[in-house]
């Protein structure tokens, strides 16, 4: 059978996030249809009607949504519920009331998503690197950065355990940049030993689809951003600065949802959440 990994990625425009994080989540293809329904019941659930926007983590958990939600205890469920529904229609005409229903929807929603990849029994892989890293002059442009490396080898271990095979679906952004990542991608699957491999369990061609025509990628961007800001290594020298906020709401979560994988016989472990401190220096 097939696993799909949903990708997206966080802080690739090197503005405001801590780190430039690329990853998203493994769903087994059986229980995709489910978990799609199921964010369709969570929205109606949270909101009472469909948002009718894109699901990003960036709107779910940005900080007014913190304050507005913390501006009373939690509200019963068809209270929140009808008054998210006149804060849509009443563009004008917003209470404090309003703005507490629609910031505790939005967060009950952001932790709801993350419950159903539990229940679903979904895999977390994403690798973080500094902030502008960019590749020296001398390095070779033309395949694969360590830290995208490692993603695709964690989802390999993942598959080799399975053994299933993966599919590779992913954010449509630039066109230019996509065909770069493609590209670089074939090379390594095709002209290194290991990517050879691995080729035999991931199929190195993604499918690139409309973030917002589909909620598995919308719940990819979640993770990704909720890892960016509140999933943290120390001991690895993953310290920059945190959310503790979404730290405390999704870290247990995430390292939950995470790949966690002990080799024996190469004595380290591989986890999911991979933190890479100088992606173009060579070695592990």
């Amino acid at each position: 059978m097939t696993q799909l990994f949903f990708m997206d990625e966080s802080g690739h425009d090197h503005k405001t996030m801590p780190y430039e994080v690329r990853g998203g989540f493994s769903i087994h293809v059986s229980k995709l249809w489910v978990f799609v329904q199921k964010m369709q019941d969570l929205e109606i659930e949270c909101f009472g009607r469909k948002i009718l926007v894109e699901i990003k983590g960036s709107k779910l958990l940005n900080k007014r949504k913190f304050v507005w939600a913390g501006q009373s205890e939690d509200l019963p469920a068809a209270r929140r519920r009808n008054l998210c529904k006149d804060f849509f229609r009443n563009n004008n005409n917003q209470t404090r009331d309003h703005y507490t229903a629609y910031g505790q929807a939005c967060l009950k929603m952001a932790q709801g998503i993350v419950d159903i990849l539990i229940d679903l029994d979904a895999v977390i892989f994403a690798t973080a690197i500094p902030r502008r890293s960019h590749r020296p002059s001398s390095q070779y442009n033309d395949f694969l950065r360590k830290d995208q490396v490692f993603l695709f080898e964690r989802f390999y271990y993942f598959l080799e355990e399975k053994n299933e095979y993966g599919l590779i679906v992913m954010d449509e952004t630039d066109k230019k940049m996509d065909r770069w990542f493609v590209s670089r991608m074939k090379n390594y699957f095709t002209k290194t030993e290991n990517g050879r491999s691995r080729a035999d369990l991931i199929v190195p061609s993604p499918f690139f689809v409309s973030s917002d025509m589909v909620l598995a990628v919308q719940a990819a961007d979640l993770c990704i951003y909720a890892i960016n800001w509140g999933f943290r290594l120390p001991n690895r020298g993953m310290d920059a600065e945190t959310r503790p906020e979404i730290g405390n709401m999704f870290g247990v979560g995430l390292n939950r949802l995470q790949f966690k994988k002990q080799n024996h016989d190469q004595g380290f472990e591989s986890f999911g959440i991979t933190y890479v401190p100088n992606p173009y220096q060579a070695g592990r």
